[in-house]
């Protein structure tokens, strides 16, 4: 690969812009979706009837997406190549009953969403997004993207163990974010959000909130050679998708072997088992319904599926220089040396030596380096959406990422020039 292209950053400067839109799962996928409107795509409702037309369609559920290209002439039985991602990331949930407080502070009462670092939210300052719903069944993105909220740190004087024996945080107590000072007062912020949002209180009915860093994300290091940033894990993987879904478009059968599809689940940081999860029906569904509207059967649909494959598109964890002893000693990813392949043969990845070569090939096209991740023997490996996608849809898929360090901090760091490389090895792998 040419330096002109390994290291071109503005993909990774409209990644900084996609982190920046995208606050919440469900602006995440608003935020995709106007990006393959302006590639040709259209929204397809999940209540109407489909139809066998050619091009690019995509379906809306909640905080997940999933979006297909149907080249001209593409048979009943043509099988996909699917990348996949998430669009949710640790953090912090506004609960039922949001107004809390105590001694003139006014709280907002919180929930812990995945496996978020408690410590790297304190001290920040923070927004709110998400969506609200509404008496007429719509909702409506609400984003206050200005410091609004913030989980105050005990001082150092009244915690005096603090440096020497670390800190320790009660999930229910030290978590709870001040917005301002008087008496609690209920539905107070249910009042403000829908002032935020221009709508009336009483209209709203329901509501997925959560707070957000409102620090943008910034190159970092000496030649700017790093990035870092809020939600990487994995809105990176969701952007780079979308950006190798819509190069692809528009090509014929001749030239696509198989149907493309972007899918970005919701929730699977807590496990992928709800109707916008990688658990869920969704994915199958769509896949099944896209060969049955070009006619075709239910053997078309078994030969469509056995010759699909998968990339499971996540963060992985870069080697780390202060904690080398954590990581597997053989297996070193670094930042910038290009995606990870990942690995674990109790299948908490998907990964097996077939896919590998399948990874290998894809990154060898695109003129991308990549690496192997694997855990270290001694540390509990995590998991993706890989293994639940191969296991409830029967399709063969590979795990695959890019080496961040920070993971699940409320900002993360990952290799400037990385997200470019995923990008490139994405699109490869869905043109065939």
């Amino acid at each position: 690969m040419s330096s002109s292209l390994r290291f071109d950053r503005g993909h990774t400067d409209d990644l900084m812009a996609f982190l920046m839109a995208s606050p919440s799962p469900y602006h995440a996928v608003a935020t995709a979706a106007a990006r393959l409107e302006k590639a040709g795509f259209r929204q397809v409702e999940e209540t109407a009837a489909w139809d066998g037309t050619t091009g690019g369609k995509y379906v809306l559920r909640g905080g997940a997406i999933v979006a297909w290209y149907v080249p001209e002439g593409a048979a009943a039985h043509t099988p996909f190549r699917i990348v996949g991602a998430h669009t949710d990331s640790p953090n912090l949930r506004v609960k039922p009953l949001p107004d809390s407080g105590a001694y003139g502070w006014r709280q907002v009462a919180v929930e812990i969403y995945g496996g978020t670092l408690l410590n790297t939210w304190l001290d920040r300052d923070l927004g709110l997004a998400g969506r609200i719903s509404l008496r007429d069944g719509t909702h409506r993105l609400v984003n206050i993207d200005r410091p609004l909220l913030r989980v105050p740190q005990l001082a150092v004087h009244l915690d005096r163990s603090a440096n020497p024996d670390g800190l320790k945080l009660d999930r229910q107590k030290h978590m709870q974010p001040i917005w301002g000072l008087g008496d609690v007062e209920e539905g107070d912020l249910i009042r403000f959000v829908a002032e935020e949002a221009g709508v009336d209180a009483e209209d709203v009915t329901g509501w997925d909130l959560m707070p957000h860093p409102v620090e943008p994300p910034a190159y970092l290091g000496r030649d700017r050679e790093l990035l870092a940033g809020p939600r990487m894990d994995n809105l990176l993987s969701v952007h780079a998708a979308t950006a190798a879904l819509g190069a692809v478009a528009g090509q014929s059968d001749e030239e696509l072997p198989y149907i493309p599809v972007m899918a970005a689940f919701d929730h699977e940081e807590n496990g992928s088992q709800s109707d916008t999860g990688a658990d869920g029906p969704l994915l199958g569904t769509v896949l099944e319904r896209s060969v049955f509207a070009r006619g075709g059967t239910y053997e078309d649909r078994a030969r469509a599926f056995a010759g699909t494959v998968c990339l499971s598109s996540d963060t992985g964890h870069a080697i780390h220089p202060n904690y080398a002893e954590r990581h597997d000693p053989t297996h070193h990813p670094v930042v910038n040396g290009g995606p990870i392949l990942k690995v674990n043969v109790n299948m908490r990845y998907a990964t097996d030596g077939s896919g590998r070569a399948l990874f290998a090939e894809a990154c060898q096209k695109a003129d991308v380096p990549w690496q192997t991740f694997v855990s270290n023997n001694s540390m509990p490996c995590g998991t993706t959406i890989g293994p639940i996608t191969a296991a409830r849809h029967g399709i063969q898929t590979v795990d695959i990422g890019v080496a961040i360090l920070s993971m699940h901090s409320a900002r993360e760091l990952c290799g400037a020039d990385d997200p470019y490389l995923l990008a490139n090895a994405l699109t490869v792998f869905l043109a065939g």
